[in-house]
């Protein structure tokens, strides 16, 4: 059966260009992150037709919710009263952190509990123990840190999505919205980065005035420990906070 394509254009080819260099991805990272070859990526570039297929591992490499052009049915525009209302939106994080960080809460946990339920679909036509580092294209494991990736099976994703259900439940409830477990930390990351993408595209920075910056998720936590820990190549032992046997614990902020 012959593929479907999206028409590729002059336009379209500029917009990537621009858009990996503005990530600071060579053709061959971006060519990685979106699951094609180095040849296949510079025909996007040049702009050639991208496969239907191929075109969410080339929004996952550039960190785009769709195509540009291609956003029919995208919620790109949104109106910041209104996600005041959002089941989702965390009066908490508003007073505590800024509107910034409300927003990313709110969009991002839609956004993310959409991918989880993606890779989830595919990973129960798997065999059992399969694991998102074997589906051809994730937007979950590019989040999470590579020295656990085996362990990334349909049961975590499971539970990993329970919890942000459970961290919304406290954001519509008033609830101080911290993260007492390293789940619940990535999980508070993930929905920033998920968000930013979103908040981008709509062009509607102004709506929050400066708070453009996801730095207020380390003020939520009060340190970087996530990122030192977790994100810097260093190996963790099975006795340590922050190794995968630990990440449901309630470790911080608690009384």
């Amino acid at each position: 059966m012959t593929q479907k394509t999206i028409q590729g254009n002059a336009d379209l080819a500029k917009q990537i260009r621009l858009r990996r260099s503005e990530l600071g991805l060579t053709i061959e990272e971006a060519a990685s992150r979106a699951g094609v070859g180095t040849k296949t990526w510079c025909r996007y570039e040049a702009g050639e037709s991208i496969r239907s297929d191929k075109c969410k591992g080339v929004c996952k490499a550039l960190n785009w919710l769709s195509l540009p052009g291609q956003e029919a049915g995208t919620p790109t525009e949104f109106s910041l009263e209104e996600y005041k209302d959002h089941e989702a939106w965390s009066r908490f994080l508003e007073d505590e952190f800024g509107t910034r960080a409300a927003l990313s809460f709110a969009i991002g946990s839609d956004l993310l509990l959409d991918h989880l339920q993606e890779d989830m679909d595919e990973l129960a036509a798997m065999p059992a123990g399969s694991h998102i580092g074997q589906l051809e294209i994730s937007f979950i494991d590019g989040f999470l840190p590579r020295q656990f990736l085996m362990h990334y099976t349909y049961e975590f994703l499971y539970r990993i999505k329970c919890s942000l259900y459970s961290m919304r439940i406290r954001a519509q409830s008033g609830l101080p919205l911290r993260a007492h477990s390293v789940a619940e930390e990535l999980l508070v990351t993930f929905c920033e980065q998920e968000a930013s993408a979103l908040i981008e595209l709509s062009g509607k920075f102004y709506e929050i005035g400066d708070e453009t910056s996801g730095d207020w998720i380390f003020d939520l936590f009060g340190d970087s420990d996530l990122l030192q820990f977790l994100y810097s190549g260093m190996y963790l032992e099975p006795d340590h906070p922050y190794h995968l046997s630990h990440w449901y614990e309630p470790q911080f902020y608690m009384e």
